[in-house]
């Protein structure tokens, strides 16, 4: 009996452990850039995509000028706006590159969006480099 008295003590707390930031950011995310509807996936492995005009570039496995690759996404939540990286890997050799981004969320489902170029994170949410992104239900 006080096996399972400590088990359920056990189980309780664990409930009570906050989502990760990651967390938050897995779904479909619905976005509008000069009227062309977009989305971005992050999914619960780690893989992230783009949907734009029908095209998917990113996921698991992707093709993309006839080489294969794959697309994931990791998470810095200690930084505030969250830094987003997305990390393209080609798979025959193995290269990688990254693309730096920054979110605020401004509620469970929806946040700000931003992603920077040539190598540079964004420090701030402009209207040249910031979206808003909703998440689909």
């Amino acid at each position: 009996m006080r096996k399972l008295c400590i088990l359920f003590l056990a189980l309780s707390f664990l409930s009570f452990i906050p989502k990760t930031e990651t967390n938050q950011f897995v779904g479909r995310w619905t976005g509008e850039d000069n009227g062309d509807i977009g989305y971005m996936v992050f999914d619960a492995e780690g893989y992230a995509s783009f949907e734009i005009k029908g095209q998917v570039f990113g996921g698991k496995e992707f093709t993309l000028q006839g080489k294969k690759g794959s697309m994931m996404y990791e998470i810095n939540n200690t930084t505030k706006p969250i830094e987003v990286d997305f990390i393209v890997t080609q798979l025959e050799t193995g290269e990688q590159k990254r693309m730096l981004c920054i979110a605020k969320f401004t509620d469970a489902n929806n946040m700000r969006f931003a992603m920077g170029f040539n190598n540079t994170r964004p420090t701030a949410f402009t209207e040249l480099n910031a979206i808003r992104l909703k998440r689909e239900k």
